[in-house]
């Protein structure tokens, strides 16, 4: 359920960066239906954006809970859990313009490192801020409630 919770918190603050704050910078939003549709050779524009949202909301904040940070513990326990959800943004930065938009799609590495891809930078690092910021409060609020 936190995934969940977290997932959905920051696939909307993912959105309102996307199609509101980089069209301010750069002239145009991030369009990541566009990359799904060009990724797995898609028509639909609503299936992408599903499909996209459904990634958003269930499958990367479940790779933070399970696979980013139990990852982080024990090669970087040191690092403040900001730094791992902003570390986890990177990733799936690199996951999505490089291993899925040039890997797969056979897109320019990074969008050859355009400045709209400098923004879903941005927008990936605040996906992972919020995606951590949430799991953390929602775990916080559980323990004072097993404990109280």
């Amino acid at each position: 359920m936190n995934a969940l919770v977290a997932g959905a918190a920051a696939d909307l603050a993912w959105e309102v960066w996307a199609r509101f704050i980089t069209p301010i910078l750069v002239g145009g939003p991030l369009q990541p239906a566009a990359l799904v549709q060009t990724v797995f050779g898609l028509s639909s524009w609503t299936l992408a954006e599903a499909i996209h949202i459904i990634v958003g909301v269930v499958f990367y904040p479940i790779g933070y809970l399970y696979v980013a940070r139990p990852i982080a513990r024990v090669v970087t326990p040191f690092l403040p859990w900001w730094a791992v959800g902003a570390g986890f943004g990177v990733g799936l930065w690199v996951f999505a313009l490089y291993v899925m938009a040039h890997l797969i799609g056979g897109l320019p590495a990074f969008l050859g490192f355009i400045p709209l891809a400098w923004a879903s930078l941005a927008g990936h690092i605040v996906f992972g801020l919020i995606t951590a910021a949430v799991v953390r409060a929602l775990e916080a609020r559980q323990m004072g409630v097993a404990n109280g």
